[in-house]
Formats: C-alpha cells, sequence, structure tokens
C-alpha cells in the first residue's frame, strides 16, 4: 500500500486460479473454482466460488470476504471512536448477515448487510456514548461507505462491570 498526499491508498493483491484440471474451461463442469489469494507478506488466503456455484465450501468464497471486509471495517471504526468518545470497549463480536440476490440473468447482487456487533464496554457510564460510535463509526467506515446497498447495524452495548 502507498499512501498519496492527498489520502489516496492504493492496494495490489495477486489472485491466481488453481482449477485446471487439465481441459482447462472446456466445460462449466470441466475446472474447479480454487484461487488463491496472495498480498505480499501476508498468509495466503485459498478462496473459491460459493458452493451452489460449483465452489469449494472449504475455502473463502467473494461473499463471505465482502461480509469480512465490512464487519472488521465496522470494528476498527467503531474502536476508533470509542476511543474519540472516551469509550473503553473491552469485548468486541459481530455476527454479521448478508442478503444478495440472484438477477435470473447470470448474476446478481447484494442487497443489505446487517452487522450484529455485541459490545462490552468498561463502565454502565459508557453505554449511551459507545452506542452512538456506531452512527460515527458508519460515517468512517471506507468499506460501507463504497457499497450500493444498506449496511445496517443491530448493536448491543453491554457494560463488564
Amino acid at each position: 500500500m502507498a499512501a498519496h498526499p492527498l489520502g489516496e491508498h492504493r492496494y495490489a493483491l495477486t489472485a491466481t486460479w488453481a482449477g485446471n484440471t487439465g481441459t482447462g474451461t472446456s466445460g462449466y463442469r470441466d475446472y474447479r473454482r480454487d484461487v488463491t489469494l496472495e498480498v505480499e507478506g501476508k498468509p495466503e488466503i485459498l478462496a473459491s466460488s460459493d458452493k451452489p456455484f460449483r465452489g469449494d465450501p472449504s475455502r473463502w468464497n467473494p461473499e463471505d470476504l465482502l461480509l469480512a471486509s465490512l464487519s472488521e471495517c465496522h470494528l476498527l471504526s467503531y474502536l476508533h471512536a470509542c476511543v474519540v468518545a472516551g469509550v473503553v470497549v473491552v469485548g468486541y463480536r459481530d455476527t454479521a448477515s448478508g442478503l444478495m440476490r440472484e438477477d435470473g440473468k447470470g448474476g446478481g447482487s447484494f442487497v443489505e448487510v446487517v452487522l450484529r456487533p455485541h459490545v462490552v464496554v468498561a463502565d454502565t457510564s459508557m453505554i449511551e456514548a459507545a452506542e452512538r460510535a456506531h452512527q460515527q463509526a458508519n460515517e468512517w467506515c471506507f468499506i460501507a461507505n463504497s457499497m450500493n446497498f444498506p449496511v445496517r447495524h443491530e448493536a448491543t452495548v453491554i457494560a463488564a462491570d
């Protein structure tokens, strides 16, 4: 990643198809959807298409990765928003879900993602500010801001004390 003086950031990865079973893409059922995703200096991600599209269900698919990106981006933006608001987060777990619809023409799109963060803060007095911090996090999340569908939040905040 290289930073631009005006705040532009560039990212690079290599996606290598590893699914040629000997005849390439000679037919829809004649190849595996196995892909290796690589970013320099990071562990490889073994990927595939989703099982309904003849993929390997033991590998990450693009839909999983999109959902993971939204969840992680909100989490990281939220932690920063909490620091700014003076909220001490001591635990965070998100059970996110997404809905994708096929269009009947071979394509489709996500129509919604719902993030369900369960946040534990250090003190009861922090709950209200911790709940508000989700809105700030949503405004800061680069990934959510790049989507053309709603990214909703159904957050729960409790205190550890």
